[in-house]
This record gives C-alpha cells, structure tokens and sequence, in this order.
C-alpha cells in the first residue's frame, strides 16, 4: 500500500473515550496512563512520563539530573534552539560542542575537548534521525561523570548497533509536535531505565505532589480531600500530558512502526535521487545506524551554487520546496543580544558565544538542504524525488 493515514480511526476512538468521561477529575490521567505504559513497552524501557511538549522534557530531565546554576551543559549548535532553551531554564550554562562534517551530529571529539570542572551534562541530539556516535560519548561521560540526555524528537525507532534509540542514555526525550514521526499537536515524553530518575521526572513535572512517582501520575482525591495533606513536596512545573493529547498520541504509537517506515521509504527515495552526484553530498548514515529519516538532508557541496539558487530551481520544476538547518543557536539574535529574561546574568565566565567557536556547523549551515519525509503518498514522494534528480541535473 502506497498511502496511509497519519491520523486515523483508533486517534478519534481513543480521543471519543476521553470525551465519553466529560473530563471528570476522578477519570483524568487514565488514557496518559495508557500512553505511557505503551510508550515504554514499545521503546525498550522501563518508565515512560508524558509532558505537554518536547521542551518542557528536556528542563526537566535536567532538573531530574541535578543541573542548576554554576553548571555547564555541552548541547551541540545546529540544532532546533529549544534544545539550548532547556539548559537555559534550569539556570545552567549551556556550551556548544561541534559537530561531524559527515553525519552532522555532535561531535565525540567535541566534546571531549569541551569538558570543563563544571561539566554536568552532555545533550546529544539525533538529528534529522541519526544517532551519533553513543559508544565514544557514553565512555566520555563515564570518566567525568557526567549524564547523558537524548534529544530524540526527530529519531523515532532510529538504531545504533542493534540497540533502540532512546535506550542508550541516562534519560531520552522525545517530542509529538505536529512536524515529528508521531504527533498529537503537541506533547512529548520522557523515558529512562531509572527508577530514581523516574521519580524525580514525575515529581517535577507534576508540581512537586508528594504521592505522585514512577506509576502514580496524579494524586488521590484521598489526599486532596484531606486538610493535613503536605501536598508539594519540592518545587515543581506543571508540564502533564492532557488526556485528550494522550488519546492521540496513543494511536499513534499503536502504528508507530509504519509512520516511521514511511519517512524512511521516503528519504530513501531522495537519497537515490543524489545516487553519486558530486553536487550533493547527503547526511551519512553509519553502517551501524539505522536512520530514521525524520527529514532527508544533504550538503550543496559545488561552492560555485547558492543554496537560493538550487531551491529556486526545484521550485521552478514544481518542487515543494526545500527548508534550510537553523540558525546555528549561539547565532541567534536571543544569543547575541543576550535577551535572556536574566539568565544572561547566571552564565558561567569565560564561556564564549563568538564565531568561530564550531567551524564544522558554521561551515555547514548555510549549505544544507532539508526535504521534508512526511509524504504519506509514496507516490508523491517519487515525484519530488524525481524533480530533485531533475534539479541536480540542472546544476550539473
């Protein structure tokens, strides 16, 4: 079957559940309960905890991981700036650590040579899909003694060496905003194999309740009818999962698999479109790595063609369109204006934000190309595929 539906009839039987209870308090985290328990079983993992999106997950896992003020946390540049927002709003300095001029993910390498006395925590984002290289990162994060936080919203069922991305750091984090494999709008998850950090995870995203932990996602009318009840416990955000987002997001879980097959039926269409071009070189994909295709990126590698140039053209051939990487974050005017709400003012010294500071990503950025994979008409994919084959010719 060349199409499927991105949204279908088990979203709206799961959603029509939720509204059947009329929102009653007694009935609320029961289908986020679902989720989570489906979630966990289908990525390996032994908690799983639902967030009303995929920035609030990665304030708290830093929260859960002991990251505060004074702390650094090495984030990689090219990436969505919500990655770097998360460090920022647990008052840590973030520091940015290159990435691979092949694979375009964060650099082992990089990071190492990025370690200071203050280190806590490593993000590792796998982008566009790909996992980077987990064996030489764990190993760097051993010696220091440092977490491991994935940034898994673009890399949904993705491998390295056989193992399931979201299984190979001390907590993953994933996001259901509307662009991602699954999605309920908006939304996200936690997972990790800790119970400690599990419970912490909880806690924090739940206001601090006492009662709340590894299963327990609300407290009990009990305790909330009770006038002795110690109900907070540590500060805490209110960052839950609604049922109704929960609803969705189950469904899709339930045929996680074939979203998924799609974006990679799709980028393999594109990546055989630049077949052995010398125009384009795309994202490598490591022997040992299963991408996920959340988009299909490749580099212009001919100096002699503008990035406007090449989607121009495409467009002219009757092409979607092509979406540029971001704006390296340090890049950023939030960055350079140092527009922070006063957190500018909790940035470690010594830490710079100038260019220069990751050549690889800065050299990188204005030069990829980003086709979106969410076509779920392979039919239409071919056709950009083929206008993309069309386009290289062109410039060829």
């Amino acid at each position: 079957m060349s199409v499927i539906e991105r949204i279908g009839e088990r979203e709206r039987l799961h959603v029509n559940e939720v509204l059947d209870m009329g929102f009653r308090a007694s009935a609320g985290y029961k289908m986020t309960k679902r989720l989570e328990e489906a979630f966990a079983e289908k990525f390996d993992s032994k908690y799983a905890i639902a967030f009303c999106n995929g920035t609030a997950t990665l304030h708290v896992a830093l929260e859960a991981a002991g990251v505060g003020q004074g702390d650094e946390v090495i984030v990689p540049p090219l990436t969505m700036s919500a990655t770097t927002f998360g460090v920022l709003h647990a008052n840590a300095t973030p520091v940015f650590a290159d990435v691979d001029p092949e694979t375009f993910v964060i650099s082992a390498d990089s990071i190492e040579r990025c370690i200071t006395p203050r280190t806590k925590a490593i993000i590792v984002v796998t982008l566009f899909g790909l996992a980077p290289d987990f064996d030489r990162i764990n190993a760097i994060a051993k010696k220091h003694g440092l977490a491991v936080i994935e940034d898994d919203a673009q890399c949904f069922l993705g491998k390295y060496k056989g193992k399931t991305v979201g299984t190979l750091g001390d907590i993953a984090s994933f996001s259901f905003q509307s662009s991602k494999h699954m999605t309920s709008g908006e939304g996200g998850m936690l997972i990790t194999q800790s119970e400690e950090l599990a419970d912490k995870i909880r806690k924090y995203s739940c206001l601090g309740y006492a009662s709340v932990g590894t299963k327990q996602g609300k407290i009990s009318k009990d305790d909330i009818q009770n006038p002795n009840y110690n109900r907070h416990i540590s500060l805490g955000w209110n960052y839950r999962m609604s049922d109704v987002c929960s609803a969705v997001a189950l469904g899709q879980v339930e045929h996680l698999e074939e979203l998924v097959e799609y974006r990679q039926a799709c980028g393999k269409m594109f990546l055989e479109a630049v077949g052995d071009s010398k125009l384009l070189v795309p994202q490598k994909t490591p022997a040992d790595c299963v991408n996920a295709y959340w988009a299909f990126v490749t580099r212009i590698a001919d100096e002699s063609v503008s990035w406007s140039d090449f989607r121009s053209k495409y467009m002219e051939l009757g092409g979607d369109g092509i979406y540029s990487a971001w704006k390296l974050t340090y890049q950023e005017p939030f960055f350079r204006n140092m527009t922070m709400l006063g957190r500018d003012k909790l940035l470690n010294d010594g830490v710079s934000y100038e260019d220069g500071i990751c050549p690889v990503a800065e050299a990188l950025q204005p030069r990829l190309l980003q086709f979106k994979t969410n076509y779920f008409d392979l039919e239409e994919a071919k056709v950009q595929a083929d206008l993309l084959a069309k386009t290289i010719k062109y410039f060829e």
